[in-house]
């Protein structure tokens, strides 16, 4: 065995001591029984079995992890008298766990072990409150989302399925649809949390920066939140406005930051500028702000309904792909519309790729990102039309309509 091997190999095993000693603070500080020396020795332990090679003392040392958490578990429960506490026990074994996946090599993971499972033990007292504080609706909310996140989304295929529509062969992404459906899922609970904290002026942070990660899917919650509270119809058009907004920053600083070196796209300033500074001016406006208004949401999400919103939203990816199979010689223009209606970040990257290469001109460039912009915000509107409460939509379609307009205008008086 070389040296640098032999090396290696004994950093890894202080790395898995430290980390057990770095899981055992809190067990220590909280005066379990087992502690600093024990976690320590424990995970040291593990990532020892690890170098020697031998497998079966591996799964022997684990047994054992096992039989002792289990006694001192035992012991706690007959000295404290507060009943049985797995936590210590099975720290013992996450620290073991620790130390085998350091020594095999895997240290990114054993830290990460360690860092979560050292979280978990110190935020106690937090999460049982938060659990504890519960309602039966929430509690099944974070039991379907993460059936839709942990569940379903990872056996989904992960390469385009081939589909024949209207003679033409799409390329549909189920992950990419099924995203669709958790972030709506994601978003609802991060708002409704945000809700019952701020009232209706928690919408507004929603908005902006559920707008940040997905502006089409802000609109998913905020159907979701009208139909369960019809009152708060003003606030659920500031949102999706300020999800606009967001959406047209994220494309205004692709443009730009992407085409510092080339020449920047400096004609999407004013009107990209003028979507987001609208959004925001009518958003201000659509909502007294300076009232704390109680949204009472019975659910954080309700799984009928998104699934539903990522329904619609494959049919908008069919047809995208149908309308970009039929008129794609009409060349980059109808692209980006197209691609717009899906992602319209993805549309401004391809396009601002196109202008850094040199295959198209700055004009063109900025038409065919307003273009996408204006499709995507087409997209939240036809959206807002399965809305039962026709207010919304109307307020929606209008506010829109007028932006675009406007944005319109400045785009020509800017070429």
């Amino acid at each position: 065995m070389n040296g640098s091997v032999l090396n290696e190999q004994v950093v890894r095993l202080v790395l898995a001591a430290a980390l057990g000693l770095f899981l055992g603070l809190e067990r220590e500080w909280s005066d379990k029984a087992a502690g600093i020396r024990t976690l320590s020795l424990t995970s040291l332990l593990g990532a020892v079995f690890v170098v020697v090679g031998s497998e079966p003392l591996l799964v022997v040392g684990g047994i054992l992890v096992v039989v002792q958490g289990a006694l001192l578990s035992g012991r706690g429960l007959l000295v404290e008298e507060e009943g049985l506490s797995l936590t210590t026990g099975v720290s013992m074994l996450v620290a073991y766990g620790v130390g085998a996946l350091v020594a095999s090599g895997f240290v990114i993971e054993g830290v990460t072990v360690a860092v979560v499972s050292s979280l978990l033990l110190v935020l106690k007292r937090e999460l049982h409150t938060v659990a504890h504080g519960l309602s039966r609706e929430e509690v099944r909310s974070a039991s379907e989302f993460a059936v839709l996140a942990f569940v379903v989304f990872p056996i989904l295929p992960a390469e385009p399925i081939a589909l024949t529509f209207a003679g033409l062969e799409l390329s549909v992404e189920l992950r990419v649809v099924w995203l669709m459906v958790v972030t709506v899922a994601a978003i609802g609970i991060a708002n409704y949390a945000i809700v019952k904290t701020y009232g209706g002026r928690g919408v507004a942070i929603t908005g902006f920066f559920g707008g940040l990660a997905s502006s089409t899917a802000v609109v998913g919650t905020m159907l979701d939140h009208v139909r369960q509270r019809p009152a708060a119809v003003s606030y659920a058009v500031a949102a999706v406005l300020l999800a606009n907004a967001a959406m047209a920053t994220r494309n205004l600083a692709i443009a730009l930051a992407f085409t510092v070196e080339t020449g920047a796209l400096l004609q999407v300033v004013l009107p990209l500028g003028t979507v987001v500074v609208g959004s925001v001016v009518v958003a201000l406006l659509a909502a007294d702000w300076r009232e704390r208004v109680d949204i009472e949401l019975e659910t954080p999400f309700r799984l009928r309904y998104a699934l539903g919103f990522g329904g619609v939203f494959l049919l908008i990816v069919v047809a995208g792909g149908v309308a970009q199979g039929q008129f794609g010689t009409l060349g980059l223009y109808v692209t980006a519309a197209v691609a717009g209606l899906v992602s319209s970040a993805g549309a401004t990257t391809s396009v601002v790729l196109l202008y850094r290469s040199g295959a198209i001109a700055g004009e063109v460039a900025s038409v065919a990102i307003l273009l996408a912009t204006a499709a995507s915000i087409a997209v939240k509107v036809g959206l807002t039309t399965v809305a039962s409460n026709r207010e919304f939509t109307l307020r929606v379609a209008g506010y829109s309509a007028g932006l675009l307009v406007l944005a319109g205008a400045t785009a020509v008086l800017s070429v």
